[in-house]
């Protein structure tokens, strides 16, 4: 007999990482297949200018945990090995609430097992940043196969642009484990309290290893070209790391790298209604909110790029899908289109729980924007995007301004005419209006943070670098 008598919905939250924003096939992409999140879309709200404030996993993370920006959080950048010692993460303000908070997959937080409010953890992290102390994933392939099976991120660079499809038992691959270990905290959860629970797996992030069956799904797959803007001009030379931020590999290469891609997605996409199945079955869904977002897209090979870092919108937009407990009196199958970034979570879930939001998160409620995707105003003007050591953004979904602080280059796209960032409209005499106008708001921004030297007398100072962690934070030197 259930005797909960706290009555607040429960929250879950799908975080994969690296996930473009836009492989769904409810957006039409002519490759990936994902009707689960297709489905879930239907049923909620798809917000469509979601980006990441910092794409890189360790600072879009800590954003999303603080409710803050990356500057803010004093990450603006990929530094390992960094204590995280944030005292106001939502996971902390939601069990001090009253929430049972359960994580299960990558955190990427520093120590690794560090809980930062989660009450329940099983955590997968690579190996190499858990020396000595392998994870729960690790663990479970050691219990399982003696060793014989590894993982492939261990097997393989772990930003590997060449697919690994895995050949072994699909019940042993980190997704499904990842999945698995997140219904066995539900199984096990105090039913007379509200929970949280964020899933986060690793992949898609590379080693692009799907199942062999996923990947076989994909083999005949037509591909489009990607985009490849009339600004991409460093990228022509060949890729000479398998791990290289930009350049050409070999056509069969290319292609067998991107079906893996998406064979990965498509496997997500059936162990997240995996997860969606029990929900159902325990009837948990009229009392349930599901969210589903990304720490930062993929470029793969968009512009002759490969991984993230620069905010271009393959690693820099990210999806985010809402849908709000069945019987919820809320629009659904709806798009929205404000600005936002993963910042914008924290104190959309502390608005579900009831919880009030520190008067530091710089984040804002998603809430008002699911009950009237049209009608309630916008959260941010723009927001802000940045990655150490010299990229800087400034966007609102339909036009971006981007500046290259090293070599004080800059580029202006309209997102509207141009959404794959095809035509760099910087140097346009039409468009100098615009661009003056964007331009000033990054100024804006950055005058704000003296100690970057990113700005004097109101213009942007060109040759200049900044740090991936600020002075200041605790283990950063």
């Amino acid at each position: 007999m259930n005797t909960r008598t706290d009555t607040r919905p429960n929250i879950v939250l799908l975080f994969p990482d690296q996930w473009r924003h836009d492989a769904l096939s409810v957006l039409g992409h002519p490759v990936a297949e994902t009707p689960f999140l297709d489905q879930i879309a239907h049923q909620g709200v798809r917000f469509t200018s979601a980006y990441s404030p910092a794409p890189t996993c360790i600072a879009t993370r800590a954003s999303l945990a603080t409710g803050c920006s990356p500057n803010t959080c004093g990450r603006i950048g990929y530094r390992d090995f960094v204590p995280w010692t944030y005292p106001d993460t939502f996971m902390r303000l939601l069990r001090d609430g009253g929430y049972q908070t359960l994580c299960a997959g990558k955190t990427h937080f520093h120590p690794a097992r560090a809980r930062l409010g989660f009450e329940e953890l099983a955590l997968y992290e690579v190996v190499w940043q858990m020396p000595g102390e392998p994870s729960d994933y690790h663990r479970f392939l050691l219990r399982e196969t003696g060793g014989r099976v590894q993982d492939s991120a261990t097997t393989h660079d772990s930003n590997s642009m060449h697919a690994v499809p895995w050949t072994h038992d699909e019940n042993l691959h980190a997704t499904n484990w990842t999945v698995g270990a997140a219904l066995e905290m539900l199984e096990r959860r105090d039913p007379q309290r509200p929970f949280f629970l964020q899933v986060c797996p690793h992949r898609p992030h590379p080693p692009f290893d799907p199942p062999l069956a996923w990947f076989e799904r994909f083999a005949n797959a037509e591909l489009p070209d990607p985009p490849v803007g009339d600004w991409a001009t460093e990228g022509g030379h060949p890729a000479t790391t398998i791990d290289a931020y930009g350049g050409q590999v070999p056509k069969k290469t290319f292609d067998r790298n991107r079906r893996a891609y998406y064979a990965q997605l498509a496997h997500l996409d059936n162990q997240f209604c995996r997860l969606w199945r029990f929900l159902k079955g325990r009837k948990l869904l009229a009392n349930t909110w599901i969210f589903f977002m990304s720490d930062h897209g993929e470029f793969l090979g968009d512009h002759h790029l490969f991984r993230k870092t620069a905010p271009f919108e393959g690693a820099a937009h990210i999806p985010l899908l809402v849908k709000a407990p069945d019987g919820a009196d809320v629009p659904r199958d709806v798009a929205c289109d404000v600005p936002l970034t993963v910042a914008d979570l924290a104190p959309t879930f502390l608005d579900i729980a009831g919880i009030p939001a520190p008067a530091a998160m710089e984040g804002r409620s998603l809430l008002p924007h699911v009950s009237a995707p049209d009608a309630a105003p916008p959260p941010h003007e723009f927001v802000h995007i940045e990655h150490a050591p010299k990229w800087q953004a400034v966007t609102n979904g339909k036009a971006k301004y981007v500046w290259d602080s090293q070599q004080g280059r800059e580029w202006f796209f309209d997102l509207v005419a141009d959404p794959q960032e095809r035509h760099d409209l910087s140097r346009d005499p039409d468009a100098a209006p615009r661009v003056s106008v964007w331009r000033d708001r990054l100024v804006a921004i950055l005058a704000r943070r003296p100690e970057d030297g990113l700005v004097e007398d109101g213009r942007l100072v060109p040759g200049k670098t900044f740090a991936a962690v600020k002075p200041g934070l605790a283990g950063s030197v």
